[in-house]
């Protein structure tokens, strides 16, 4: 029997007492009922869930991003809270069964779904919203977009303030201290998007890279093909025990773990370019353009001829 079923066969002499109950009940987001759910740790205090890989029109599409929490010796920082409130509020249950310690921080790496509508699930924390210096533009810029197609995930009665933004910027780096657990926000140049964040775990020298790294799902390309290959190179410079990317498995060994999603950008700039120079048009590098790659990746037809629209666009104006 549903809640609102239950609400209107109940005996009127208790109806009126419940009448409050049933109308909250149907309003706002479960919370307690979502099942917690399953973690890794990849390093000391350092938890991370392994996001599916599905389309976006699919069941379980709310949950298709590696999220997850790091603890410090005073309270913890959530990274990312999933594409819906359910998925928030799983994460926070799970956080919840993993330590009593207070949620100071939830840190957005960008502004794609599977990152941010999970926010609202820890509004009663009371964290500090951080992201970077153009997130909090972005998420104003989608806010109608994101009620709209994902109504479902928001809930019937979902209103604009359920999609947070950041109440902290990130202008370049910002260090934040968890106790005895630093963390280095590093807000970088046009990437995958144009608000790109990544966390450095200093205590364990773990990059939560997001999705400036794609491994087995195909890189999506909203930002710039140039600029994403650029950040990438500054970052292969660098020594981390292990990076955490967006998609894909909850850690991986830097840099080897890069060099897939290096070879796939690289060949779509060099072939986009060779058609561009011979004169060619969109319509061309959408029929010929980095159909070797097929086979190497998932959701590559569902993702591969926008990424090859959007780098010719970019590349047209060299």
């Amino acid at each position: 029997m549903t809640t609102t079923k239950a609400c209107r066969e109940i005996s009127p002499s208790v109806a009126l007492m419940l009448l409050a109950f049933c109308i909250l009940f149907n309003s706002v987001p479960l919370a307690a009922t979502q099942p917690p759910f399953d973690l890794t740790e990849v390093a000391e205090g350092l938890f991370v869930h392994n996001g599916v890989n599905v389309r976006q029109d699919q069941p379980k599409h709310d949950d298709i991003a590696n999220i997850g929490f790091i603890v410090g010796d005073e309270c913890v920082a959530v990274i990312d809270t999933g594409g819906s409130i359910k998925v928030g509020q799983r994460l926070r249950k799970t956080l919840r069964e993993t330590t009593p310690k207070p949620i100071c921080y939830v840190i957005n790496t960008h502004v794609h779904y599977d990152h941010v509508l999970g926010n609202y699930a820890f509004k009663k924390d009371q964290p500090k919203f951080v992201g970077h210096r153009s997130l909090r533009a972005a998420i104003e810029a989608n806010r109608a977009f994101f009620l709209d197609t994902f109504a479902e995930d928001l809930g019937p009665d979902a209103k604009p303030s359920w999609i947070i933004a950041p109440t902290q910027n990130v202008k370049t780096t910002k260090t934040i201290d968890l106790g005895n657990r630093k963390l280095v926000l590093t807000a970088h140049p046009t990437a995958h998007t144009n608000q790109d964040l990544t966390v450095l775990d200093v205590k364990t020298n773990s990059l939560w890279i997001a999705d400036i790294l794609f491994m087995q799902r195909v890189p999506v390309i909203n930002g710039s093909i140039n600029g994403w290959l650029a950040v990438i190179d500054s970052l292969k410079s660098q020594k981390f025990d292990r990076v955490i990317p967006g998609h894909g498995p909850v850690r991986a060994n830097w840099p080897n773990a890069v060099n897939p999603q290096i070879r796939y950008l690289k060949k779509l700039r060099s072939e986009i370019r060779a058609i561009i120079k011979n004169g060619g048009f969109l319509e061309d590098a959408l029929e010929q353009v980095g159909h070797s790659e097929r086979g190497k990746w998932l959701l590559f037809d569902e993702y591969h001829k926008r990424n090859i629209s959007r780098a010719f666009a970019e590349l047209e104006w060299e």
